[in-house]
């Protein structure tokens, strides 16, 4: 079984009804989440040994944080206890034209309090195989950046496997402090999760003619990146077209050696819940990159789980891999019988 290492915050989120804004509701539905969270659940229903770095209130939220990564499978023996709050956010359910709003309640949670002598990555990564960590992360203080740096640098060392999503929120940072944190990272990562405005905003790529199809605009973006970080391996995002709130498309890209494969692309109707869809493609990737031999199947793989996760309520995306392949090859909407 292959160790896994996921470094984040987690955070309880309180969400409306559809139908009503935040400013209206009486009530919230609750759930747990969080970018790295939600892809530490996923590959750890994968059947991986995952290993959650975080830390968390000691008081009966940071319980319950606790028992929703070990209820789903996440090992939590690198979870840290202390400071006084967990880090929360709310969701204003968007329906039709409007779109979904989140707002953040996590400054001064006890995951933006963990000073790097805390955590012992020499330990942590011992016998690890892969090491995955978002821009969120770094986005939450300056003290993160300098975890999330050591963190990768430190896995590299090691001999595990990186992966970065870029995962840029311009309710947490700016494009040019995202830019000039994330410029420092990508020398030590492997498998990279960016998309064209990423590369134009973040990195300062020249942006490509608009007369150009989307997916040669996008080789052009990945292939200007390689060779700047020759180390990076894996290139992935996805192509979403939104159509409402409740109807989107959905295209998975996977770009290695020069080369682009892509999934079909799927209409998603009658969305459940999107939050959690993006991570949901990260673990999946991941999955496809360390399980599957073919690159098509992982890009394939990939963006089913993601589409799959729409389907359901809450952050984290709870599909078993015989469940996502036999969505990504059944008639759609057939019953499974």
């Amino acid at each position: 079984m292959k160790k896994i290492i996921t470094l984040g915050e987690i955070l309880l989120r309180l969400s409306t009804e559809v139908g009503k804004r935040l400013s209206q509701a009486d009530q919230l539905a609750l759930n747990y989440g969080g970018a790295e969270t939600n892809v530490s659940v996923s590959l750890a229903n994968f059947g991986y040994d995952v290993y959650f770095v975080s830390k968390v209130p000691d008081n009966p939220l940071g319980l319950a944080a606790e028992r929703h990564l070990k209820m789903n499978g996440v090992r939590t023996e690198f979870l840290l206890k202390g400071g006084e709050r967990l880090g929360t956010y709310y969701v204003e359910s968007g329906v039709g034209a409007r779109s979904a709003q989140v707002t953040y309640d996590r400054k001064h949670s006890s995951f933006t309090q963990i000073i790097c002598e805390e955590i012992q990555f020499d330990n942590i990564f011992q016998d690890a195989d892969l090491f995955h960590v978002t821009g969120i992360t770094p986005a939450l203080s300056p003290s993160l950046v300098e975890l999330t740096l050591i963190a990768l640098q430190k896995a590299k060392e090691k001999g595990v496997i990186t992966s970065f999503d870029f995962n840029y929120r311009s309710k947490l940072w700016s494009h040019q402090e995202a830019a000039e944190t994330i410029k420092r990272f990508l020398p030590y990562v492997d498998i990279c999760f960016c998309g064209e405005l990423d590369a134009t905003y973040l990195l300062g790529i020249d942006k490509a003619s608009e007369s150009m199809e989307n997916t040669d605009r996008l080789m052009f973006y990945y292939e200007t990146i390689r060779k700047k970080y020759p180390n990076i391996q894996f290139f992935a995002s996805t192509f979403r077209d939104v159509l409402s709130a409740s109807t989107n498309t959905l295209q998975g890209n996977l770009f290695v050696d020069g080369a682009l494969y892509q999934s079909k692309i799927y209409q998603i109707d009658h969305i459940v819940d999107r939050v959690g869809g993006g991570d949901a493609f990260v673990a999946g990737m991941l999955y496809g990159i360390l399980e599957l031999t073919s690159l098509k199947e992982a890009v394939t793989f990939a963006t089913a789980a993601s589409v799959l996760k729409h389907t359901v309520l809450g952050d984290c995306n709870t599909f078993s891999p015989e469940e996502i392949k036999t969505y990504a090859n059944q008639v759609p909407g057939k019953i499974v019988r």
